[in-house]
């Protein structure tokens, strides 16, 4: 972990005309605080936005965010060797998950590949061993290339009334090719942890993988205004064994892993640059075992506008925003170990999230139950900033 924890292993690879917003713990002041990252320097901008809720409500949050004057807190260097918990000197700064007020959520089943791994997770009821089998059972029945299938589309909704009379459907095909997307709450505010950090798996999965996604930032109003990477942990065999236990199977102790920063739209990033992303995934464990697989945004189903739109309107608000995982199309099923079983993470693995756009996402997994526990929420921070005197 420790070759990743530094400015140049962790910003983008423009970082010199990107608008990049974090957030870093100050022990002076025993609380969090945003931060502007000026080259190798971090920048406390938080006498002006004292939350990143309030940044992304600015009009152009990357004009403001440049604008602002703010206070040098030290080398983004030494911050970021100061973050993993195992090295940190608590007198001294470290970073954060770079989202604070905002909701958490998350947007399932938009890439065909992970559409078909659901499927077969549902027919194994979380039973890894017979994976295998399944998943060329299912690719038989359906047939094709659902990478060219736009959900809600008649010809979308001809091949579910075929599914159905054949008696194949699924509540992932439901929501992967049908009208309507699946955006559920990932975590809760404040609860998400950053680049360095430990990221938590529920101690009795035994059945789960890393899911490498962008992840868009949306202000109350809707408008997208930046992006982000995410590692939307996943347990397969909790969910497979029924999909109401979706929220044991995401919603865990540091099992929403966010950053390294926020990225604002301006000139020379946009959605557009989103929608050409390659995301980039390594996992390295303690055994010597490495994974490497890539996502591109170029194969999402839905695109990443119509997923916010399905997030945030006149049915749903979020009056603080909203940071929106957009989903992803790695589903690993190498064997790591006993011949069938296909992969699950083990404690100390090292998962790397990247794109040369928005930099590198790295967090060691641990059992949620092992990973610091999540005890800095909304009152404590309001309490945090009124004792500061940020609160306007």
């Amino acid at each position: 972990m420790r070759n990743l924890m530094t400015a140049a292993a962790t910003l983008p690879d423009d970082h010199a005309s990107a608008a990049l917003a974090g957030r870093a713990w100050r022990p002076d002041a025993a609380g969090p605080s945003v931060v502007r990252i000026d080259a190798n320097r971090v920048v406390d901008v938080s006498a002006d936005v004292p939350t990143m809720s309030a940044l992304c409500e600015m009009p152009d949050p990357a004009a403001h965010l440049r604008s602002l004057t703010g206070e040098d807190i030290g080398a983004l260097d030494a911050i970021l060797a100061n973050t993993p918990e195992a090295a940190r000197d608590t007198s001294k700064p470290w970073l954060l998950a770079p989202v604070d007020l905002q909701a958490v959520k998350a947007a399932g089943v938009t890439f065909a590949r992970s559409m078909l791994e659901r499927v077969i997770e549902e027919q194994a009821k979380g039973a890894p061993e017979k994976a295998r089998a399944i998943r060329s059972e299912v690719e038989r029945q359906l047939g094709g290339d659902l990478r060219r299938l736009k959900p809600g589309s008649p010809q979308a909704l001809a091949l579910k009334k075929t599914l159905i009379e054949a008696g194949a459907w699924s509540q992932y095909l439901e929501v992967g090719i049908g009208e309507d997307a699946e955006i559920f709450t990932k975590a809760q505010p404040m609860s998400a942890v950053g680049h360095g950090m430990d990221a938590g798996l529920h101690p009795r999965s035994t059945w789960n993988n890393p899911e490498p996604e962008v992840a868009l930032v949306v202000a109350s109003d809707g408008r997208i205004v930046g992006a982000t990477l995410g590692n939307d942990v996943n347990l397969r065999d909790f969910e497979g064994r029924s999909a109401l236990l979706l929220s044991k199977a995401k919603d865990n102790n540091a099992s929403a892993s966010v950053g390294p920063f926020v990225r604002f739209f301006d000139s020379g990033f946009s959605l557009d640059t989103v929608r050409g992303m390659e995301v980039s995934l390594e996992v390295a464990g303690e055994d010597g075992f490495r994974l490497t697989g890539k996502s591109s945004m170029r194969e999402i189903a839905r695109d990443p506008a119509d997923l916010v739109a399905e997030l945030i309107g006149r049915t749903h608000q979020y009056p603080d925003g909203a940071v929106l995982y957009l989903g992803t199309m790695f589903a690993p099923t190498e064997d790591r170990g006993t011949p069938g079983m296909g992969f699950t993470h083990k404690a100390g693995d090292v998962v790397t999230i990247a794109t040369p756009t928005l930099g590198r996402l790295a967090n060691r997994m641990t059992m949620a139950d092992t990973a610091p526990p999540w005890t800095f929420g909304t009152r404590a921070l309001m309490q945090n900033l009124a004792r500061r005197g940020l609160l306007k």
